[in-house]
């Protein structure tokens, strides 16, 4: 029943796109295709130099620039009638748009999770319960209603909810398939386990830093742990997995694998970590863009 307490780092790609793809990358910036556009956004990551000269770079719909506080910044429209637009993966269909941020409403190096937790909701044959925390404009949700899965897809940002429903509608995935909560994560769970709701899949996308909806503060170092051992408590006996990816937080994945081996000791299984990478066409070089821990039952 243990887990493996030395594993190694992994790292994941997303190959399966033809309508995305990371053309180049360097000093700062990425440059991306969705579809129809190009653009342009900041990557800390990319310490290196861009493979492609600047002209290439030129032809990007639109650029968000940053500004001086963190996450702060503007888009620059290169070109008018940018938004909105969609993309498919595979069978799913997602509406971008330029938003307040630098995000377009996708994380296309998500794919490779979308793809694992797919995968094991078809292989399992039987009723198959997802609970997506921090669901965002909800890729993975439909990745798992479009397996077959009831999901239950909570965030606490109106916006994104609704964002994540019209996805729901492009997909062509029954309205009954997702059910949608507004909602602070940890509350929400606790209150689960209080009612004896039980998942076989629960799938975790904290930020560093949040609001709930009634203004309730979320701080990854503080708050992650007791979340990760409240949604131990409603993973079901016959539970198949548990998913975490962490974005702009200062720790390798071995702090995220370790938070998961630690709250899932007693179940048996495997335990994998690593980082969620893209692959660029102009040099082939990897970019880092998130980090994952994730069980999987043995």
């Amino acid at each position: 029943m243990n887990l493996n307490p030395n594993p190694t780092v992994e790292l994941l790609e997303s190959p399966n796109w033809s309508d995305y793809e990371l053309i180049d990358s360097g000093a700062g910036r990425k440059l991306e295709r969705f579809g129809m556009n190009k653009l342009i956004r900041p990557e800390a990551e990319a310490v290196w130099q861009p493979q492609l000269p600047e002209r290439e770079w030129q032809q990007a719909a639109a650029e968000f620039v940053p500004s001086a506080e963190e996450n702060g910044g503007h888009w620059v429209a290169r070109r008018e009638k940018v938004n909105p637009w969609q993309i498919r993966y595979q069978q799913l269909n997602f509406q971008l748009m330029l938003s307040n941020s630098k995000q377009v409403g996708i994380f296309p190096e998500q794919a490779c999770q979308w793809d694992w937790v797919s995968g094991l909701i078809q292989n399992a044959k039987r009723d198959f319960r997802v609970l997506n925390l921090f669901g965002y404009t909800g890729g993975i949700s439909m990745a798992a209603a479009a397996a077959g899965a009831q999901v239950t897809h909570l965030d606490a940002s109106k916006k994104a909810v609704q964002w994540a429903k019209e996805n729901q509608a492009l997909c062509q995935l029954p309205s009954t398939s997702i059910r949608w909560m507004l909602d602070d994560g940890l509350k929400f769970v606790q209150r689960e386990a209080r009612r004896g709701s039980r998942y076989q899949g629960i799938i975790l996308d904290p930020p560093k830093f949040g609001r709930g909806p009634k203004g309730e503060v979320w701080e990854f170092y503080r708050d992650f742990p007791e979340l990760i051992r409240a949604c131990e408590k409603i993973l079901a006996d016959d539970a198949e997995f548990l998913l975490v990816t962490a974005y702009a937080i200062k720790a390798s994945s071995i702090t995220i694998g370790n938070a998961v081996r630690d709250a899932l000791a007693g179940r048996g299984g495997n335990v994998t970590q690593g980082e969620v990478c893209l692959r660029e066409k102009s040099g082939g070089r990897l970019l880092s863009m998130a980090i994952f821990g994730r069980w999987q039952r043995g």
